[in-house]
């Protein structure tokens, strides 16, 4: 039997992937404040938008080994408190450097926190027989609600306090999660001697693996191209002012959390290989429409389908990751998750390039080229999951 409270466990993973919600959408909250208070140049502005990611990167490749070996209750509780230096430092920050410096920490934090809190979720499961595909889409709610909830913050509190006392208040709460992971009992370990190099060797040549985060790697760029391009594509493209364009893409992001509830509660009645196709037409159809839209109501459907669809994607396939490779499932996670993040980065900077030649109207054709690859890597691989299984 466990020796851990069952509900105090999920409580920490959902409080986790909370706060890397907040996280992820913090850049893009607060750069226009702090490009005023600074000053910042355009250039300036791209190595605060360079670093959040690459502290990402950094965090997804640390947490797996030290998940495996040593559990998860240490390591939670430095990602918040590196999350929360973070936040203080840019509530309390007086030259550019120090805003690097925070933004890294925030990333490192939060992509320990990603990845731990998804193996967490799945070695939960593991123990209860549960399903992780509906498990991990129940957490991907809660980063759902993270990622709204800064946007949410900002604008309630700004009336009666400033921007900085804000975040600084964020960093000083952030302390009591952290007291809260460093006292509950967590899974043990399942690797204590460690991951050893031909375990690792295994990991890394297992093609299987490798592909399912080729799928992620597509999707991840996809999500994030939906965060840091949509406005810009909607105004200068579609002709809409700048609040719209803002209400349109928290649109969005309520389709995306509200299809991973719906996958939560659909996962465990159907199969992930018919969810996880549905949702990836799903997806491609709502990115044709956005290229096809002229009206504000097809624009709003196309965004409403294209965040039902990105939903299922991360669940599942880390699902059928965590089910595979239970064993190691930190760092097979932490593979998979870092393949994604390097795909985020550069279709990110491949829109960059593109769109600074042919302008953004470039922008849904690589979001439906983006969802074609995803598409058709999911008819390849899914294929495979279930023979091996």
């Amino acid at each position: 039997m466990p020796t851990y409270n069952k509900n105090f466990v999920f409580l920490a993973a959902f409080t986790g992937i909370f706060l890397f919600g907040v996280s992820i959408i913090t850049l893009g909250s607060i750069l226009p404040h702090i490009s005023d208070l600074f000053k910042l140049d355009e250039i300036q502005k791209g190595t605060l938008a360079t670093v959040f990611p690459f502290g990402i990167l950094t965090g997804s490749l640390i947490f797996g080994p030290v998940v495996d070996r040593y559990s998860y209750r240490h390591l939670l509780s430095a990602s918040i408190l590196l999350e929360a230096a973070g936040f203080l430092m840019i509530a309390y920050a007086g030259v550019f450097y120090q805003l690097n410096i925070a933004f890294y920490l925030i990333g490192l934090g939060g992509g320990m926190l990603n990845g731990a809190t998804s193996s967490l979720i799945s070695d939960l499961s593991e123990d209860f027989g549960e399903n992780k595909g509906a498990n991990l889409s129940l957490l991907g709610v809660f980063f759902g609600l993270g990622s709204l909830g800064m946007p949410v913050l900002l604008n309630g509190l700004e009336s009666w306090f400033s921007y900085n006392e804000i975040i600084a208040g964020m960093g000083y709460f952030m302390v009591i999660p952290t007291l809260f992971m460093l006292f509950i009992p967590f899974p043990a370990a399942k690797q204590v001697q460690g991951l050893s190099s031909s375990e690792l060797k295994i990991l890394l040549k297992d093609s299987l693996l490798i592909f399912s985060g080729l799928i992620l790697f597509f999707q991840s760029g996809w999500e994030s191209m939906l965060n840091n391009w949509t406005t810009t594509y909607l105004i200068e493209v579609k002709g809409l002012m700048e609040k719209t364009s803002l209400y349109y893409l928290t649109l969005f992001v309520v389709a995306f959390t509200t299809g991973r509830l719906l996958l939560g509660i659909l996962l465990r009645r159907l199969s992930p290989y018919l969810m996880i196709n549905v949702a990836a037409f799903t997806a491609l159809a709502g990115g044709i429409l956005l290229l096809l839209a002229r009206t504000d109501v097809l624009i709003m459907a196309a965004l409403i389908l294209i965040g039902l669809g990105l939903a299922a994607c991360f669940p599942v396939v880390l699902g059928l990751v965590g089910n595979r490779y239970a064993k190691w499932s930190g760092t097979a996670f932490g593979i998979a998750l870092t393949i994604a993040l390097v795909g985020n980065m550069i279709i990110n900077y491949l829109i960059g390039v593109l769109a600074k030649m042919w302008g953004m109207q470039v922008y849904p054709v690589i979001m439906i080229l983006t969802g074609v690859s995803t598409s058709i890597l999911i008819l390849m691989i899914l294929g495979k999951y279930k023979k091996k299984t």
